[in-house]
């Protein structure tokens, strides 16, 4: 009988979806449920034996993805029983202090999770509708809440904690969680293996710079610095974030504008990154076609972005006390050359050189022959480590 592990991620109007087999990690499908809840039918896109698939779902809820998932699986005879599937696993944002690592989802731990949803009202009630959803349809399957920020549970103190009032770290849980832990994880974990060494040797920085994008500092196989906060806007400018900005900012704007705080969230969170400097867009992609014809707004942005990663690269590489990798991966990590190449300029103090032709040629490692630190294109895939963690606490 087969063993199938199911990664699911599930957003406000979607729910993403890969299946493996185990124990030989192979991926067998992938999907995506599009337009939940907008309509009284879903998109679905999927992939099966390399071939891509399109088709119109009725219904409008994340159950009734689930639902569907579970029938679409049995249609297509990637299980023969529906107890062929073992395990599945969810991506969860915010798993607070309480959660050190990725676990087992029974009532309390759920509770727990639901209680955090205010550190990720917009994501943390969305992957609980995912997870009760196959609670509801398949109840004898072990689910996993792999979480976010568990990979940063690691940093010490004086990494996580604000100089602010320290009673607000006590009464409130004011501090800094990070995010994008599973991409950070999988990556780091992957260009160890690629590189033929062992993690806990290698002081590693991992740049996931997508929409959104953080920076990670990784030494002895463990977090111990990350750019994302107590939300997710901190950090390095993003597509439609602002990143860190002098805190003033919003007080001023406050009582020179009449601006509330929602309105000033709304601008932070969705009017301001790539999106707020060009006037263009919030996509990377549009804002390099525009750098590389002059406009000079694409050109601030992008010299913003870049300067923005150079800067916490720097830093990182300080605090770890050293480099022997660093790491871009992600939509904009993976897949444009310019911004790797910017954002590395200036760095051959700390080792940092990148070689032209592989990095334009998008070679897995891109850093100049005798550089001292191995720059790389890591892909990343946080299903793959979901079904990973997912496996190991149900094997136990």
């Amino acid at each position: 009988m087969k063993e199938l592990i199911i990664a699911i991620n599930s957003g406000s109007s979607s729910l993403k979806f890969q299946v493996y087999e185990f124990p030989e990690e192979k991926k067998i499908a992938k999907g995506l449920f599009e337009r939940i809840g907008l309509a009284s039918s879903m998109d679905l896109t999927y992939s099966l034996d390399g071939g891509k698939s399109s088709r119109s779902v009725k219904g409008e809820t994340h159950e009734d993805a689930v639902k569907y998932l579970l029938d679409f699986l049995l249609e297509e005879k990637i299980v023969a029983d529906l107890s062929e599937i073992t395990g599945v696993g969810h991506r969860v944002a915010h798993g607070g202090e309480f959660f050190k690592g990725s676990c087992i989802v029974e009532d309390e731990s759920l509770k727990k999770i639901k209680s955090l949803s205010h550190l990720a009202p917009l994501h943390n009630p969305i992957n609980i509708m995912g997870i009760e959803a196959f609670k509801n349809n398949l109840p004898a399957c072990p689910q996993v809440a792999v979480f976010d920020t568990s990979f940063h549970q690691t940093m010490p103190e004086e990494n996580y904690l604000y100089p602010i009032p320290y009673k607000l770290y006590e009464e409130e849980g004011i501090r800094r969680f990070g995010f994008h832990g599973t991409s950070h994880q999988f990556v780091a974990t992957e260009a160890a293996k690629s590189l033929g060494k062992k993690l806990e040797d290698l002081k590693i920085i991992s740049c996931h710079l997508g929409n959104g994008g953080s920076i990670c500092g990784i030494k002895n196989g463990q977090s111990v610095i990350t750019s994302m906060g107590f939300t997710p806007l901190a950090g390095i400018m993003m597509g439609t974030r602002c990143g860190d900005i002098d805190p003033s900012i919003v007080t001023y704007l406050g009582r020179k504008k009449q601006m509330s705080f929602a309105e000033i969230e709304q601008m932070m969170n969705q009017d301001s990154g790539f999106k707020g400097v060009s006037g263009i867009s919030s996509d990377a992609r549009d804002i390099e076609e525009a750098f590389e014809q002059g406009d000079p707004k694409a050109v601030l942005a992008m010299n913003m972005f870049c300067g923005r990663v150079k800067q916490m690269i720097g830093a990182y590489a300080a605090e770890l006390g050293g480099l022997d990798v660093l790491i871009f991966t992600a939509g904009i990590g993976e897949n444009s050359p310019i911004i790797r190449q910017l954002s590395c300029e200036g760095l051959s103090l700390f080792g940092i050189t990148v070689d032209e032709e592989r990095n334009n040629t998008r070679q897995a490692i891109v850093s100049q022959e005798n550089g001292r630190v191995a720059v790389m294109i890591v892909p990343t895939n946080e299903e793959r480590m979901i079904v990973r963690e997912t496996n190991q606490l149900i094997s136990k």
